[in-house]
């Protein structure tokens, strides 16, 4: 229900007197779609909030819990206004709206992982009528749609072949069952992760058809335990990151190098496969980040095909990428799977003008997950002052905060950084994300309202600050 609205009392009329006054009470729709307070509503959705609200008021006097007197109230003239007009905005309300992210998750699933470069933003706007998608500009014939990404994944990582998929869960599946279907893999179990949604490896693995053969403890797995567990039925061992859990102390499991060098070893011809997951591909280091494996490290160790998200640390439109040699991409390509999982134009726009900006461009500076990322604590410490400074009068001050990159990426190891505070709580935080036209997504911590300077751009600010006036001020 719409602010403003009446709440009307219950009353329980017991007699059936009591329901046909209280039917006849009810308006018309046509009696209230004339009204002139509602002349300026757009049509369609003033019909569907008036029948919805009429046909809720019959049923309340029909069940007896609201009676001609109640009825009266609720469709008195500024009530009612209040009430049809509150509703036919909520019902006009796009849910995929633009969001501030205050959160200091950089990579927030919630709302939307990696935020689109302005180049990608710009690409995908461009896309949106007709463009080049399976043809060749210049001789007009018929071509592959992923030619263009596949073609800078490959100068970017040095791979034979390279294939977009919708979502790095279909590009993991598309690569077993195009590589390993009705043969055994072999995986550590401490790498038989869930990821969000409850997506399983062990599931994957079946609706791939591919036989799992699990080895090792949780915590450490060796590389004897993939050597004891290959048999003549074996093709592949599966490597995966287990990006959003991390297990400390007394673990390890063999390396991406440990069992190339095992396949190589052995007889049959064995592969290596590695779902990497958060999918780094910056040659630069990132703070806090030393830890998490990146695309280059995965095939320059000898996996002979990785897979990755392309919304993640890369930096992208939501996608999954496999990148390794030619004639295992091009068989994963030739699967029928392929069809059901490859991305539409507007995917392969804004991932084409990403990777560029690795190409051609410095992507610490023009990819926005990897500034975010990349920024150090008195960059931040500046940033959450700046916002502090405008906002003084509603009592911000700057502390310390722990950020996080997210999505799975350097699971549970948050990033130093800094965030201006208010004082409030959930209320505080509820407005904040309800303000139009953007809303603002912040965390709540020890009775005040937390914005993080890590997850905001520094042309952010203003704009964030005027939400903030906006949603609290009063």
């Amino acid at each position: 229900m719409a602010s403003g609205m009446v709440t009307a009392v219950s009353v329980m009329p017991r007699t059936d007197d009591n329901r046909s006054a209280a039917l006849r009470s009810l308006p018309s729709v046509d009696q209230l779609l004339r009204l002139d307070a509602f002349a300026k509503l757009a049509k369609p959705a003033l019909t569907r909030v008036v029948r919805e609200l009429v046909d809720e008021l019959r049923a309340a006097a029909l069940d007896g819990s609201l009676d001609a007197e109640a009825i009266q109230r609720r469709c008195a003239h500024p009530a009612l206004v209040s009430e049809v007009t509150g509703r036919c905005e909520a019902l006009q309300r796009r849910r995929h709206e633009r969001v501030y992210n205050a959160t200091g998750i950089v990579l927030h699933t919630g709302i939307g992982r990696a935020p689109l470069a302005p180049a990608a933003i710009d690409a995908v706007v461009g896309a949106t009528g007709f463009a080049v998608v399976e043809v060749d500009p210049v001789t007009g014939q018929r071509d592959q749609r992923e030619v263009a990404v596949a073609t800078l994944m490959t100068q970017l990582t040095g791979a034979g072949g390279a294939l977009i998929v919708n979502n790095n869960a279909a590009a993991t599946t598309l690569m077993l069952a195009a590589l390993t279907a009705e043969t055994e893999v072999v995986v550590s179990r401490g790498e038989l992760v869930e990821i969000g949604g409850g997506f399983r490896v062990p599931d994957v693995m079946k609706r791939a058809g591919c036989h799992m053969v699990e080895v090792g403890a949780t915590n450490k797995t060796h590389l004897r335990d993939f050597r004891e567990a290959t048999t003549e039925k074996t093709r592949a061992f599966l490597k995966v990151h287990p990006s959003n859990f991390r297990i400390e102390g007394f673990a390890s499991t063999p390396s991406v190098a440990d069992l190339r060098a095992l396949a190589d070893a052995a007889e049959g011809d064995l592969l290596v496969l590695d779902d990497l997951g958060s999918g780094l591909l910056c040659r630069e280091p990132l703070p806090g980040l030393a830890d998490e494996p990146s695309v280059l490290g995965s095939l320059a160790q000898g996996a002979h095909v990785t897979c990755f998200s392309g919304d993640k640390l890369l930096g992208g439109p939501q996608c999954g990428i496999l990148v390794g040699e030619k004639d295992l991409i091009a068989r994963c390509r030739e699967h029928p799977l392929y069809r059901a999982m490859r991305c539409d134009k507007l995917t392969h726009a804004a991932l084409e003008a990403t990777l560029l900006l690795y190409r051609d461009a410095d992507p610490l500076r023009e990819v926005p997950t990897l500034r975010m990322l990349s920024a150090v604590p008195d960059e931040l410490r500046g940033r959450a002052q700046e916002l502090a400074t405008s906002l003084v009068d509603l009592g911000a001050e700057v502390l310390p905060s722990d950020s996080f990159a997210g999505s799975g990426a350097n699971p549970a190891k948050p990033l130093p950084s800094f965030a201006t505070a208010l004082p409030g709580g959930d209320r505080e935080a509820s407005l904040l994300r309800a303000v139009r036209p953007v809303g603002v997504f912040a965390r709540v911590c020890d009775g005040k309202v937390m914005l993080d300077a890590r997850s905001m751009l520094l042309e952010d600010l203003d704009t964030v600050a005027l939400a903030v006036r906006q949603a609290i001020a009063d």
